[in-house]
């Protein structure tokens, strides 16, 4: 079991920023986010689309907003090496158990079987765990090559991918799916499929005219096949249990045919779910926390819930609130958790503390 301070729920912008909020006052804290990588709905739902009000930040991307806060968060959220994931995120993991226990402080369970003891939970869910869309057939749930992420933190530490050389099908029509056929026709070796297709209901797609562009240029060019059709069942191998060998299609003519393949990514976007979190004796609004607007604390004490998870009196959907939030909610749990500390307002500008924290010396802004 991992014992900490607090424990983030969510590793989108609010919840990194929440993160270095609370190294700011000492309290150490774990990171747990359901998806593969960091940056919440920024990265999954538009890592390459322009953000224009974050303060300070005339211009960046999804993407490259996940990247400053976490390169902000760097001294509270150290790495074993360089290229390595921080010590303190876990990716891929779906908080299924929140009990509060007798003593204080609270034991958390993932579905991976991670677990918990905190002192105080920090929900920065978003707008519910990200969970990725599927199809509706049987055996996809089960299948070893059946895949909804494409590991852009393995391909920049040169892990071979799953499809490396053998036929990958991209199952979508919008821009989740044709980014990842533009990455994968452009990867390097030990990334790049030996052969690519991209499969969608019609030949007309639902994404930005850029990646439209690029996308049948690299059809045009032979690079990626493009096929028609609307998923209808899936063929297995028997002697390989476990592992889906063709998609059959259902195509334009009204025929049917199968589609072979070694890997299958599913690209049709994410779909966000309250999942456990319903089940935590939380008081819920239009599936939205309810909190103080003072503190972010919900009604379930030690239990705070900030960015677009939760609701109080004048909540405005925005970063930049998100990041107000986080602040205070930070602050009330510093004072909850130490009550017998002097709680000073310390600035970064002129604070030996911080800089020590920061791992900064005689700084003289902040």
């Amino acid at each position: 079991m991992v014992h900490t301070d607090a424990l983030v729920i969510g590793a989108g912008p609010v919840g990194l920023f929440q993160v270095f909020q609370l190294g700011l006052l000492g309290l150490k804290a774990e990171v747990v986010d359901v998806l593969p990588e960091a940056g919440g709905q920024c990265a999954a739902l538009y890592p390459d689309k322009p953000i224009y009000d974050v303060p300070g930040v005339p211009l960046c991307t999804g993407r490259e907003l996940t990247q400053l806060l976490l390169t902000q968060a760097r001294p509270f959220m150290a790495a074993e090496a360089p290229g390595t994931l921080p010590r303190n995120l876990h990716l891929g993991q779906l908080v299924r158990e929140l009990r509060a226990q007798p003593e204080g402080g609270f034991d958390v369970l993932t579905d991976k079987g991670l677990a918990f003891h905190c002192r105080a939970v920090f929900v920065a869910a978003g707008a519910g765990a990200f969970v990725p869309k599927t199809l509706n057939l049987p055996g996809i749930d089960t299948a070893t090559n059946v895949h909804y992420h494409h590991d852009t933190t393995a391909e920049a530490n040169g892990v071979p991918a799953p499809w490396a050389g053998q036929h990958l099908v991209i199952a979508g029509g919008g821009d989740e799916a044709l980014s990842a056929v533009i990455d994968l026709a452009h990867a390097s070796a030990a990334q790049r499929p030996a052969r690519l297709t991209l499969l969608h209901r019609r030949d007309q797609f639902q994404a930005e005219a850029a990646l439209d562009t690029q996308v049948r240029g690299l059809i045009a060019a032979g690079r990626v096949e493009l096929t028609v059709g609307l998923p209808n069942a899936t063929v297995v191998d028997a002697s390989q249990p476990g592992k889906l060998t063709a998609l059959n299609l259902l195509g334009p003519d009204g025929q049917t045919r199968d589609l072979p393949l070694d890997h299958l990514l599913i690209r049709h976007g994410m779909s966000p779910k309250l999942g456990p979190l319903s089940q935590w004796g939380l008081t819920l609004e239009r599936k939205q926390v309810a909190v103080s607007a003072a503190s972010f604390e919900s009604q379930v004490r030690g239990i705070y819930a900030v960015g677009d998870i939760n609701t109080y009196p004048g909540k405005k959907r925005l970063l930049l609130c998100g990041f107000h939030e986080a602040t205070l909610a930070a602050h009330h749990a510093a004072a909850e958790l130490n009550p017998d500390a002097p709680q000073h307002l310390l600035y970064t500008t002129t604070s030996p503390l911080l800089h020590q924290r920061l791992g900064v010396s005689g700084a003289s802004s902040g």
